[in-house]
């Protein structure tokens, strides 16, 4: 239950809720202990429930104080930061349904790895490990009558009443709450799911605010309170992460890490965060270095260095260095198993930028990998990732039924765009007019073509990607003549309609950028509003609502 107002009716009603959808669809739990997965495999010292590598010690009782779990997890984040994450894990787990800040830890690394690898057995480790947590948490929270709920509406005095361990209990109980949200959300991207995990957004916050309205309470008093400091970094560590992640919205992919509590300047993980900030700064030369660095001082989680590849593939093509590019495309095709779709896209659509001979010397067939990719689309109950249909409606011009493919236009460039890379290419000019020099030789080649099915949909990409460019170039002029041609074209357009809705939110920031806020506005409010049932509908949502948010609250001030 929530700790005071009416947070326990709420979280009643969220229980009721998700009691009644996962009678419906209720998988399997297996347990942790016979799991394939590394981190399930346990050293036979550990059935005392102790670690050779830890200086904790402990009673062999099965109550563990605040004092020790809060120790015992030090080490253990100590361990994880340092990219031990197995030592972390056998530290954590033969304590994780005793004490509350072992459950937190333990949950936390285990829901880390669902994320990383969207494994479905993974995936499902992590709700259990989760719940478990939950469970943990909840024995140490103050037992509320529905009477002492309702007088707290009308007095402060019962947050006086709660012992520190209680205190500690209420905001390791909100963060497990926060990644079951998320977890919630990588299991499946349906509407009730959506609903569950706004609900447990929704009580972790107003759990994260009662804390803090504790905090200013005993701040006078915090002499008293043996654990103070740990429990003030807590809950400031909860609501900084809620305002930042509400103020951030759109890049919450990358937040996503910060979201559930990691910080520090050692091992893999602050290198990531490290390498984004440098490349999202366009310094991709040491975002390169760094990228390497971080595959290069690990090697247990295999799914860092997934996530670097991806970086590091993109880098690439901003470069327009394709055989690199090519490279790791190639690793991640053979060794994630996020979204074969995606990735064996991607890989043609790189090598379909690169000259024909040297297409053969990769031994690779671009034509036959663009086939695989239909075949290769997963569904996640019942529905299919945007990405990967976006990557099957795309590979369709070389279907086998038909006669003789229709290649597609810089498909590499296209993808860079529905992948928001142009904004990260702007930081450089040099990158920004290479890429030009690209579109134009494009441009250049579509008018020497045969009229196809696909000729006007193909000049409209080009002109999109070519009004990018010259955005980021700073040549508003040029650009916009280009943004109106795709618009003017809309009713010539025969399968990528996705490009006007999109071309309407460039030409809202180049009218922005020109100090025209008001038809900035009101461009996004159109594309938003006369547009739907398009490829990437839903990513374009979330850039113009961010947008829209900006630029309003700009405009009153």
């Amino acid at each position: 239950m929530a700790l005071v107002g009416n947070g326990a009716e709420l979280e009643a009603d969220e229980d009721i809720f998700e009691d009644a959808l996962e009678s419906i669809s209720m998988f399997s739990r297996t347990d942790m202990a016979t799991s394939s997965h590394p981190f399930a495999s346990f050293d036979t010292k550990l059935a005392s429930g102790r670690l050779g590598s830890s200086n904790v010690s402990r009673s062999t009782s099965n109550k563990v104080d605040l004092k020790c779990g809060l120790e015992e997890c030090a080490v253990a984040l100590n361990l994880f930061l340092s990219n031990k994450f197995t030592d972390a894990l056998e530290l954590l787990r033969p304590w994780a349904k005793e004490s509350m800040y072992h459950a937190l830890g333990y949950s936390t690394i285990v829901v880390l790895q669902a994320v990383m690898t969207f494994e479905q057995q993974d995936i499902q480790n992590g709700i259990s490990a989760m719940k478990d947590a939950l469970q943990t948490c909840q024995k140490y929270r103050k037992k509320c009558t529905v009477v002492e709920s309702f007088s707290s509406l009308l007095s402060r005095g019962s947050l006086e009443q709660l012992t520190e361990e209680e205190m500690h209990a209420e905001i390791c109980y909100a963060e497990c709450l926060l990644q079951k949200a998320a977890l919630t959300f990588v299991q499946d991207e349906n509407m009730i799911n959506f609903i569950k995990g706004g609900l447990k957004i929704r009580t972790s916050y107003q759990i994260y605010k009662e804390c803090l309205s504790i905090l200013h309470v005993i701040q006078k008093n915090k002499g008293e309170q043996q654990f103070f400091y740990e429990f003030e970094g807590g809950v400031k560590l909860g609501i900084g992460a809620f305002n930042l992640m509400l103020s951030l919205l759109p890049a919450r992919i990358i937040r996503l890490l910060e979201f559930i509590g990691f910080s520090g300047n050692r091992g893999s993980l602050m290198l990531f965060y490290h390498a984004r900030i440098e490349l999202l700064k366009g310094n991709v030369e040491e975002a390169q270095e760094i990228f390497r660095k971080c595959i290069s001082v690990q090697e247990e989680w295999k799914q860092f260095h997934h996530l670097c590849y991806w970086e590091l593939m993109w880098i690439y093509v901003f470069q327009q260095n394709w055989m690199k590019a090519y490279y790791y495309s190639d690793l991640l095709c053979k060794e994630s198993k996020w979204s074969k779709a995606t990735y064996v896209f991607l890989k043609a659509a790189i090598l379909s930028m690169l000259p024909e001979e040297d297409v053969v010397a990769t031994k690779e067939d671009v034509v036959t990998l663009f086939r695989q990719v239909d075949s290769l689309k997963q569904r996640i109950a019942g529905k299919s990732i945007p990405t990967e249909k976006f990557a099957v409606r795309k590979s369709r011009r070389y279907s086998a039924s038909l006669p003789a493919p229709v290649k597609l236009i810089v498909p590499a460039l296209e993808m860079m765009y529905v992948w928001n890379g142009f904004p990260v290419v702007s930081k450089r000019k040099d990158l920004s007019e290479n890429l030009l020099v690209t579109v134009e030789k494009a441009e250049a080649a579509l008018q020497n073509e045969n009229i196809s099915d696909y000729s006007v949909d193909d000049e409209c990409l080009v002109k999109l990607l070519k009004g990018c460019c010259l955005k980021n170039l700073q040549r508003p002029l040029q650009a916009e003549l280009c943004f109106n041609h795709v618009i003017q074209s809309e009713k010539l357009l025969k399968y990528d309609h996705y490009l006007v809705p999109f071309t309407l939110f460039e030409l809202a920031f180049l009218y922005k950028s020109q100090g025209e806020i008001d038809k900035a506005i009101k461009t996004l409010e159109t594309a938003r509003n006369n547009y739907k049932d398009y490829s990437m509908e839903s990513r374009l949502h979330f850039r113009i609502q961010a947008a829209l948010h900006l630029w309003k609250k700009t405009s009153s001030d």
